[in-house]
């Protein structure tokens, strides 16, 4: 396998594009935090609801949807179709408009479909649409293997990378993947390459995705390759459209 890339720069779109004059994707240099400016669409008419959990306190968990006041939910209570299924620790499990979900105290929201049927992966013909912050990234919120993560779309990555921390975050066993040099911005270090399960961004996943662990802290996901090739890429101005491909 080649050296996957990890370094830091600006790296031209890729994954087919098909927009006019060719805009770079800004990558980042995994430090700092950025205003977040998402927007996650289903080809469609339906929306997406998003859902965050802000505290656990006596069985109780505290929720935040689509960005309302948060509210108490005890064990079994439903609101605007979340339901409170279970609390562990800093832990809580939910059913969100019928799919189970398990959010941490702190997570990036996820974002869960209205009334969406499920299709299978090979039949999905999906559409994200993602909006830049300020400094022009796009971050939007997802999941790796059902567990929430803030993903940073970085075409110049040749996977999925995480960080360590977010790896034993999420339950991922990655010591078990096999051992790779990756060259960063300070240097070759080693890292664990491992099959991701599942990566789902707003109503788009996608199963088997190639990853790679590194031990330094990150303050992202890097979105990268294994993930955006699945889908034809078009920037126009700040936004970056994702249409399924396969």
């Amino acid at each position: 396998m080649n050296t996957p890339r990890a370094a830091c720069g600006v790296t031209p779109l890729q994954g087919g594009c098909t927009c006019g004059p060719a805009k770079p994707v800004p990558r980042c240099l995994w430090q700092g935090a950025f205003a977040l400016a998402v927007g996650l669409l289903l080809a469609g008419p339906a929306s997406a609801q998003q859902v965050a959990l802000s505290g656990v306190a006596g069985g109780k968990a505290l929720v935040t949807i689509d960005g309302a006041a948060p509210r108490f939910l005890s064990a079994g209570q439903t609101h605007q179709g979340v339901k409170l299924l279970s609390t562990q620790g800093e832990v809580a499990v939910l059913e969100i408009n019928g799919q189970r979900q398990s959010l941490r105290v702190g997570d990036a929201p996820v974002s869960v479909g209205k009334g969406l049927a499920r299709t299978d992966d090979a039949g999905a013909q999906q559409r994200i649409v993602l909006t830049a912050d300020a400094q022009g990234h796009f971050m939007p919120p997802g999941q790796i293997n059902g567990r929430a993560v803030q993903f940073l779309v970085d075409t110049g990555a040749s996977l999925v990378i995480l960080s360590a921390s977010d790896a034993q975050r999420i339950n991922l066993n990655y010591q078990n993947g096999r051992k790779v040099s990756v060259s960063t911005a300070n240097g070759n270090v080693t890292g664990y390459q491992v099959k991701l399960d599942s990566v789902r961004v707003g109503e788009a996943q996608v199963y088997g995705v190639d990853a790679i662990v590194l031990p330094q802290p990150m303050a992202f996901v890097l979105l990268g390759n294994s993930f955006l090739t699945r889908f034809q890429m078009q920037r126009h101005n700040d936004q970056l459209t994702l249409q399924r491909r396969f």
